[in-house]
């Protein structure tokens, strides 16, 4: 048992794990988890690191069939292509992590966004409700830009990276300014490719002066969010681009399954914990009602990491000193499980007064590069190769209805 852990009860763990406790006794029996007796010798305890491991592994999806060279997680840590992710969001661009996971080369190349497209994008988005979220004019700006490309079917790996480049550049560049108001110096420069994607997504995102140490941070978010293994939107990605889908297809399907609540939408709900919390003289009793009522505590826990997101912490510890990261690192400390990346990116938004949707947009734009590099693996791999049978359930052919 780890010896630094919490323990919980029989019944604790048979709650977490939604079985009863004689399957919690089962699971001991076989080996599957760890246990010791109580000191009144009358039931077990369990060491919560240990309990954290089980249900990382019995959440852990299975992809039979997908070999992939880009995004390992080992030992608690996040790799690209070998590479310690963690260590690439404090030395590497977006871009250059970008090239690495399209091609293997840690390589800056600048994104230009395609002039004609941000102009129709633009215009395709404007009739959008000022309700509509950040990723909803996302979507809709990769559609316009699919149905502007004649030359979208090309799968050859340089034709995807080129695509890519433009995508992502178009994709941001094409939002409203955060202000309301396009500055037409900016307009010039951005159109030029010569600013970094992170400066572009910045004035999109909020209306606070930036400085360089500013746009580091949200430049090691986009890192952090880059690929994360196969998790479900990239899964979606993969089986779009098995069937030959075009790169737009494959990143309008990975922005479909980033649009369940319990993917994108995390950083929101975390956003709006840490928003009620800041506004309390004891942040922690906001955990304290939640928990009092049987609600949940967005940005906590990932069942990859059962010691901790090293994600989370990169990030917290880039913000600024302030209110944010304060209340941010008080309600940490309270928690018995460490926070995760949306609890981070929730963070950064309120310390930079970015609206409640701008965690999912950001992890939107970076995920586009995952997505994308899974594209170019599949492109490479047979034709519609996933093709899974269901077991069917119903009623018998020729079985009366009533």
């Amino acid at each position: 048992m780890h010896p630094d852990s919490p323990l919980l009860t029989t019944d604790d763990v048979a709650h977490r794990l939604g079985v009863k406790p004689t399957t919690v006794y089962a699971y001991v029996s076989r080996g599957l988890l760890p246990s010791r007796r109580n000191a009144d010798g009358k039931g077990s305890l369990f060491a919560k690191h240990d309990v954290d491991a089980f249900v990382a592994a019995r959440k852990r999806p299975t992809t039979p069939g997908i070999q992939t060279g880009i995004t390992l997680i080992k030992d608690g840590n996040l790799y690209y292509r070998g590479r310690d992710a963690c260590v690439l969001a404090r030395t590497a661009s977006f871009e250059a992590v970008a090239t690495l996971l399209w091609a293997g080369d840690l390589e800056h190349v600048d994104l230009a966004p395609n002039r004609s497209v941000q102009d129709l994008a633009g215009q395709v988005i404007a009739p959008l409700p000022l309700s509509a979220r950040t990723t909803d004019r996302l979507r809709v700006i990769v559609a316009a830009a699919a149905a502007a490309d004649p030359l979208r079917f090309d799968t050859s790996a340089a034709a995807v990276i080129a695509t890519g480049r433009a995508m992502l550049a178009t994709m941001v560049a094409s939002l409203p300014f955060a202000s309301g108001v396009t500055p037409m110096a900016v307009y010039e420069r951005e159109s030029a490719g010569t600013r970094p994607l992170a400066e572009v997504l910045w004035h999109r995102l909020t209306t606070e002066p930036p400085r360089p140490a500013d746009y580091e941070v949200l430049n090691s978010a986009l890192v952090l969010l880059a690929d994360h293994d196969i998790a479900a939107s990239t899964l979606a990605a993969r089986v779009a681009a098995s069937t030959r889908a075009h790169p737009y297809a494959v990143v309008s399907a990975g922005l479909a399954a980033l649009d369940g609540p319990y993917h994108g939408a995390q950083s929101g709900l975390a956003h709006a914990l840490l928003t009620e919390a800041m506004t309390r003289k004891d942040p922690v009793a906001t955990i304290a009602d939640r928990l009092r009522v049987g609600g949940t505590i967005p940005g906590f826990g990932h069942p990859l990491y059962p010691d901790g997101d090293p994600r989370a912490g990169t990030l917290l510890e880039m913000l600024a000193p302030g209110p944010v990261r304060d209340t941010a690192t008080e309600i940490a400390q309270a928690m018995s499980t460490r926070p995760n990346i949306d609890f981070a990116t929730a963070a950064l938004a309120l310390h930079y007064r970015m609206p409640a949707d701008a965690g999912e947009a950001i992890f939107a734009v970076a995920r586009t590069a995952g997505w994308l590099a899974h594209a170019l693996e599949e492109y490479g791999d047979r034709p519609g190769r996933f093709r899974p049978t269901g077991q069917y359930s119903g009623a018998e052919p020729g079985t009366p209805t009533g």
